[in-house]
């Protein structure tokens, strides 16, 4: 009789790779659609988005192929880079703003932080 060595797992065995995933602030303008959800009268919206990705574009290719899957129509993106980019800008940023960068991150999501709906005759101001 011969003894069976257990099979090696290689997964258990192996170093995980650090992530390349970082996080990015996009400001995403968005127009009219029908069925888009915004408020009536409104012109479109601003969407501050916190969105993963291995660099900024792809973040905003994410974002944007969600965003038209959710029935909006995104016209203009704006980056404001990843946490360490706004930090070193000077940029304040609140611990609830950090959690939901954090859940970007760890779920691999585009997550939409705020709308800000734009109505025709007034100027947008996004904060």
């Amino acid at each position: 009789m011969t003894a069976q060595r257990a099979p090696r797992m290689a997964c258990a065995m192996e170093k995980k790779k650090p992530s390349r995933q970082q996080v990015y602030t996009l400001l995403v303008q968005i127009g009219r659609k029908e069925g888009d959800g915004l408020p009536d009268g409104a012109s479109g919206a601003a969407l501050m988005v916190y969105a993963s990705g291995v660099d900024e574009a792809e973040a905003v290719r994410e974002t944007v192929a969600i965003l038209k899957q959710a029935d909006t129509a995104p016209l203009d993106v704006t980056g404001y880079g990843t946490l360490a980019e706004r930090e070193a800008e000077g940029h304040e940023i609140g611990e609830e703003e950090r959690e939901l960068m954090d859940r970007a991150l760890a779920e691999n999501a585009v997550i939409v932080a705020q709308m800000t709906p734009f109505f025709d005759g007034e100027e947008p101001t996004i904060h």
